[in-house]
C-alpha cells in the first residue's frame, strides 16, 4: 500500500507535514514527546490499520518537516489537528500517546462533533503528591536548561526523568541521532510544560466534558501509576471505556493495539 507524503497549512500560517496511506473513514495519529512522524510506532501502526482506514501520521510543529510559528500555544497544536481533520473531510477518530493522548484530550474538548471516537494509550498525568514534586522539579530544569539553549541537557533531563540509565544517556548523546532530539528538544516544553501542565495531575474536571466516545487504553506491564490514571480517566469521561493489554509497556506492540483501535473506532 502505498504511502503519500502532503502538508496542509494550520491556522496561523504553520505547515504541517503529513503521511497518509490506506483507504476508509480516517484516523489520525498523535505522537508523544520527542517523537517526529517517522521516529515513533506512528508508520508501523499506520499500515496496520490502513485495511480499514485512511491514516494521517503527522509531524506536529516544531518537528520533523513541520514549521513552527512562536510563541506556542496548545490552541495552535489544536488547531493543526483541526487542520487535517477538515483535509480528511470534516470529521475523523483520534488516537494519541503518551502526551500525545493528552493533547488528543484537549482537541476534544474543543473541536466537539469534529471528532468521531478517541483513543488514547497511557497520557501520563500523575496524581501521585511524590511524583508531581518530582514533576514540578523536573519543569523547573527544563525550563531553565531551553532558556540557556542548553538543548542536549534538555533532552537528557527527559530521558533521565523517565527512568533512563544515565550510561545509555550518554551513549545516546554520541549516537547519531542526537541531533535530531536536540532538533526538537523546544517541543519537550509543549509537551509537558504547556499540555500536561504544572503538577501533571490527572484533568478530570475537564474531561467530563468530553462528549464524545473514549476508548482509555494502558498496558498491564507498564508504569503502576498508568492504571490508576486509566481508571481515572474512565470514571471522569461520560462515553468512556478503559481496556488493559496484558504484557505491554509504555512503548506498546503496534501488532497488539491495532485490533483494540479497529474495534473501537469501525
Amino acid at each position: 500500500m502505498e504511502t503519500i507524503t502532503s502538508t496542509v497549512t494550520s491556522k496561523d500560517g504553520t505547515r504541517i507535514a503529513y503521511d497518509t496511506i490506506g483507504q476508509g473513514p480516517p484516523v489520525i495519529l498523535v505522537a508523544g514527546a520527542m517523537c517526529s512522524r517517522s521516529f515513533w510506532s506512528g508508520p508501523e501502526l499506520a499500515k496496520l490499520l490502513a485495511r480499514r482506514f485512511t491514516v494521517y501520521n503527522y509531524d506536529r510543529r516544531g518537528r520533523g518537516e513541520s514549521g513552527d510559528t512562536l510563541p506556542y500555544a496548545v490552541a495552535r497544536e489544536i488547531e493543526d489537528i483541526e487542520a487535517l481533520i477538515d483535509e480528511a473531510g470534516g470529521s475523523a477518530y483520534l488516537y494519541g500517546h503518551s502526551s500525545g493522548a493528552a493533547l488528543v484530550l484537549e482537541a476534544a474538548l474543543r473541536l466537539g462533533k469534529k471528532i468521531k471516537k478517541l483513543a488514547m494509550y497511557e497520557a501520563p498525568y500523575n496524581d501521585d503528591a511524590q511524583a508531581q514534586r518530582a514533576w514540578k522539579q523536573y519543569i523547573k530544569q527544563l525550563t531553565e536548561a531551553l532558556a540557556a539553549d542548553r538543548r542536549g541537557d534538555a533532552v537528557a533531563l527527559f530521558m533521565e526523568f523517565v527512568g533512563t540509565p544515565p550510561d545509555q544517556i550518554e551513549a545516546m548523546r554520541h549516537s547519531p541521532a542526537w541531533p535530531m532530539f536536540e532538533a526538537i528538544a523546544p517541543t519537550l516544553a509543549y509537551d509537558h510544560s504547556a499540555i500536561l501542565g504544572a503538577d501533571d495531575s490527572v484533568p478530570t474536571e475537564r474531561a467530563a466534558n468530553v462528549t464524545a466516545p473514549a476508548l482509555v487504553i494502558y498496558g498491564g506491564a507498564s508504569f503502576p501509576f498508568m492504571s490508576d490514571t486509566a481508571q481515572a480517566l474512565g470514571k471522569a469521561i461520560p462515553h468512556a471505556q478503559v481496556r488493559t493489554l496484558e504484557g505491554q509497556t509504555h512503548n506498546v506492540d503496534s501488532g497488539v493495539l491495532a485490533p483494540v483501535l479497529m474495534e473501537f473506532f469501525l
